[in-house]
């Protein structure tokens, strides 16, 4: 199981004059691994994207909010699960405390399998593309 990816949302953000890093993950199932072929993500990333951006709209009742990264602001990563307890909470804490989004990007990137950013057009279905482009 160690193995296996695991896949994180996260947000980017601002609220208030403030930084903030919400995320969400879930660890993949073990038939999932022919669902990770190509430029994609899992299914489960859209899920995933749906319940982040609903945490941070219920946020909004706490003040106004401010992507942080422009159009990499909300990200979708898959990363092996033996990062999640140490390398990335270093690096939200790291992002939190400094505002510095180009070292969170590089550190990110060092760690994560694939990524990608997320958005949607009106009238058009969520697209995940891959990041860095």
């Amino acid at each position: 199981m160690a193995d296996a990816p695991y896949l994180v949302a996260l947000a980017l953000m601002e609220q208030n004059g403030r930084r903030a890093l919400p995320l969400g993950g879930r660890s993949l199932p073990a038939d999932s691994a022919s669902g990770l072929t190509g430029d994609s993500p899992h299914a489960i990333a859209r899920e995933l994207a749906l319940e982040l951006l609903l945490r941070v709209w219920q946020r909004s009742d706490e003040g106004s909010l401010q992507r942080a990264a422009g159009p990499v602001s909300l990200l979708l990563v898959e990363l092996p699960m033996e990062r999640l307890p140490e390398d990335l909470p270093a690096l939200k804490a790291a992002w939190l405390n400094t505002g510095d989004t180009v070292a969170f990007e590089e550190g990110l990137q060092a760690i994560v399998g694939r990524a990608w950013t997320v958005a949607i057009e009106k009238f058009q279905p969520l697209t995940f593309t891959p990041w860095p482009r």
